[in-house]
């Protein structure tokens, strides 16, 4: 049977060794079943209950749900570890690394006047590193997660679509047509429930038709561009 780890260990290393422990022949049955994709969803869940956390404004249960979240980076760790392809500590070097190249103007000699400049300069540096990859982002509206849920995934859409001069940057609303809106959202939702349909889905394929015209309309901008 494993032993618990030193607790003279770092926190973290402690960590690791359970984890290990968890994954060993002669460790926990259902840790040894899990892979990536067993995983996947759980991750998502315990992003929202950290959100619920963070907006009781409760530290005991914040502190408790980043522990989960933190989970499920070292089970994947793990499991890459596993499979010989990177480890926690990768991970962690990788992590390292890419934030002091994002942000020159704290670990360089870049200047910046505002946060807009922070984003542009890091918006710039990702899409150097990305450049000749197999995660190069050829298209304004690569980028976004396609499992987030649609009504995110629509507002970051319409925001790269509005950016890069594929749709029209939708107009302002009034402080006062905050209520408005709201209830619009509710009044839709209820009409779908009605219905009897998903208003998910039914806003995801609206998404899969809007991205589908606007990519074909970047292609046709491209092509006249280098005509």
């Amino acid at each position: 049977m494993p032993k618990a780890p030193s607790r003279r260990l770092a926190p973290i290393r402690q960590l690791l060794e359970v984890m290990a422990a968890l994954r060993a022949p002669d460790g926990c049955p259902w840790d040894r079943e899990q892979d990536h994709r067993s995983l996947r969803s759980h991750a998502v869940e315990e992003v929202y209950e950290l959100m619920d956390a963070i907006e009781a404004g409760d530290d005991v249960e914040m502190a408790e749900e980043l522990g989960d979240l933190l989970l499920q980076v070292v089970f994947h760790a793990q499991l890459a570890h596993e499979r010989g392809v990177f480890d926690f500590d990768a991970v962690c070097q990788h992590l390292v690394d890419k934030l002091i190249r994002r942000h020159p103007h704290v670990f360089g000699s870049v200047s910046v006047k505002n946060i807009d400049q922070v984003w542009a300069n890091w918006e710039s540096i990702k899409k150097a590193e990305k450049a000749g990859s197999k995660h190069e982002r050829k298209s304004a509206l690569d980028g976004i997660p396609r499992h987030l849920p649609a009504l995110m995934r629509s507002q970051k859409l319409l925001k790269k679509a509005a950016k890069a001069g594929l749709a029209p940057v939708p107009p302002k609303p009034k402080a006062g047509d905050r209520k408005a809106i709201a209830q619009a959202l509710f009044d839709l939702s209820a009409q779908c429930q009605a219905a009897g349909w998903s208003a998910e889905e039914l806003l995801r394929a609206e998404l899969r038709r809007r991205e589908s015209v606007w990519r074909q309309e970047e292609r046709r901008q491209e092509t006249r561009k280098t005509a």
